[in-house]
């Protein structure tokens, strides 16, 4: 077992769009045909590719290896990068409290439990103005919210 860290930093309005993260085939409830054809197409162009955080933490296997921000076998490393990435852009949190030094070190305490058992940690912040940052640590091989989703790192040695 093993863990990706991936990163995204941009406009609220592009992580609102649910369509692009989505992976095709898993389309919210729509009202017609087309709007399910519609969503289907663009979720089948933008999602393999768009680095917007998808829905399902998980889905980050989805995407190109590319992606990978760092990639750690102890889920202490995984935490360290999770607080350094926290670090960097805690001065700009739109809210305080989301700026404290003990909360944040918490949250990174608790990644890091997380990972021992193999879950997933995704985390957000609004920034000053309309800027969003997401941070994810994924854990791979298996997953356990999906096992049958192959390591994007193993692919790309493959």
């Amino acid at each position: 077992m093993h863990h990706h860290g991936y990163a995204w930093l941009g406009e609220k309005k592009a992580f609102d769009k649910e369509s692009i993260r989505r992976p095709p085939g898993q389309a919210p409830t729509a009202s017609s045909e087309k709007e399910v054809h519609d969503r289907y197409r663009e979720a089948l162009a933008v999602f393999p590719t768009s680095d917007v955080p998808p829905i399902q933490t998980a889905h980050w296997l989805i995407k190109p290896p590319s992606m990978i921000r760092g990639t750690w076998e102890e889920p202490k490393e995984a935490g360290e990068w999770l607080g350094n990435q926290l670090a960097e852009f805690a001065p700009r949190f739109a809210s305080e409290e989301d700026r404290d030094v003990t909360r944040l070190a918490l949250l990174v305490q608790a990644a890091a439990d997380r990972l021992t058992w193999g879950g997933d940690v995704s985390l957000g912040h609004y920034l000053k103005g309309t800027v969003y940052h997401s941070v994810a640590l994924v854990t791979c091989s298996p997953n356990r919210a999906a096992p049958d989703l192959p390591c994007p790192a193993r692919q790309a040695r493959a």
